[in-house]
């Protein structure tokens, strides 16, 4: 393919709407894990606005992604808050950059294909799909009011119907642009719902200063904390890869070799590295943003460099903040209950699209074990250490599948 890497670049103020509607189109699910997790909002966009542009530096602006939170983190990081408190949280998200940095230098001394020897799709395919499936308690009890508020049942189930039915159909029905944004109108009509039927606080939003400061969360290091969000590392790694693949597809540029797979992971790293000190959740590469550059045919990064500009300002915008804050949990437990299982049915495609045996036992054996494994909740404690969730079947799913020995056939 010969086709250009951007498109002409016209004057600042097309470029900056272009940016804005990047922003737009990430928002939703940027927001969503901080606000499922109790991270602070404002510090999800400040990471995802300083990470992008990080994630610039590192690959000479030549690749038009935007970098926002990680869904693949959302359970370990209710797990880990409460297990170690959330200063202890950020320091072992920052040093989850380690292992971005690893596969790095893997990559520039092995290429590309080490990462795939190490972790093919029986390995990842079933640990996806345990990020989606380990939260479905979650969704479903907020959904019905049951965590998170005071908001009786009858009203929890009819504000959770109508954000996931919202969302739903955007996500079927609606044309072109709309279908990028299914997220984030859901969130919206669920909200003014909420609002007509006045379980929405206002008080806050009222309260809260126009500029606002946010709150830095200062890191500590717990070592069994950040033992056990290492592994966790291993899905986003490769969803990064997949990404980079797929929006080279779209601009018809190998991204891969030029600026390189190295590159864009150790800019992905740094960006997380950034988050996790300044009390954000972990960032990676956006599908949403990459369907948008299909869409648009804009494939000049500075539009990135222009939504991530915006997003560091919005960070600093404190009834914003209060805003994003007031939206009432059964309105998230709709969007979540869609949200986690679409992960878990991205798992499965995995396993699809690869075309996995199952009949072979071995990859039947990784498979099984893995999800019973992370959806029962199997944890391993020795002292302080604890291991569980996504990080363990990551650890055991690796170790199966480089130690059980392949079939003829296969």
């Amino acid at each position: 393919m010969n086709m250009p890497t951007t498109a002409p670049s016209g004057p600042a103020w097309r470029q900056a709407i272009a940016g804005a509607q990047i922003l737009f189109v990430a928002f939703g699910a940027l927001v969503l894990v901080p606000l499922l997790t109790g991270l602070n909002p404002s510090m999800a966009l400040l990471g995802a606005g300083v990470g992008t542009l990080l994630f610039q530096l590192v690959t000479r602006r030549e690749v038009p992604i935007f970098l926002g939170s990680s869904f693949a983190f959302i359970a370990p990081i209710i797990f880990a808050t409460k297990q170690w408190g959330l200063p202890a949280t950020m320091g072992a998200l920052a040093c989850v950059s380690v292992m971005y940095f690893v596969f790095s230098g893997l990559v520039a001394r092995h290429g590309a294909d080490i990462v795939h020897k190490v972790m093919p799709p029986v390995v990842i395919g079933p640990i996806i799909m345990v990020i989606g499936l380990s939260l479905s308690g979650v969704a479903v009890n907020m959904a019905m009011g049951k965590a998170g508020s005071n908001i009786p049942n009858t009203q929890a189930l009819l504000l959770a119907a109508v954000a996931l039915g919202t969302t739903i159909l955007v996500a079927i029905f609606a044309h072109r642009f709309l279908r990028l944004v299914p997220i984030l109108i859901g969130v919206g009509v669920g909200y003014t719902v909420a609002a007509l039927m006045g379980v929405v606080d206002f008080s806050k939003i009222i309260a809260a200063p126009w500029f606002e400061i946010p709150n830095f969360t200062a890191p500590q290091f717990n070592v069994s904390a950040v033992l056990f969000m290492l592994p966790v590392a291993l899905a986003p790694a490769i969803e990064h890869v997949g990404n980079v693949i797929a929006v080279g597809g779209v601009t018809g540029v190998d991204y891969t070799k030029k600026p390189g797979l190295h590159r864009t992971l150790a800019g992905d790293g740094l960006g997380v590295l950034f988050a996790g000190m300044v009390g954000g959740p972990p960032i990676t590469t956006y599908a949403e943003v990459t369907g948008a550059v299909t869409l648009t045919r804009n494939f000049n990064p500075v539009i990135m460099t222009w939504a991530a500009v915006f997003a560091v300002a919005m960070a600093f915008v404190g009834k914003f903040n209060a805003l994003l804050q007031s939206i009432p949990a059964p309105v998230m437990g709709g969007i979540m209950i869609l949200l986690f299982g679409s992960i878990a049915a991205i798992g499965l495609k995995t396993l699809v699209n690869d075309r996995t045996d199952l009949e072979q036992p071995r990859n039947l054996i990784i498979v099984s074990v893995v999800l019973v494994l992370g959806i029962g909740g199997f944890s391993i404690e020795i002292g302080n250490f604890v291991m569980q969730g996504v990080s363990l079947c990551g650890v055991v799913a690796i170790l199966l599948h480089l130690l059980l020995p392949h079939t003829r056939k296969e």
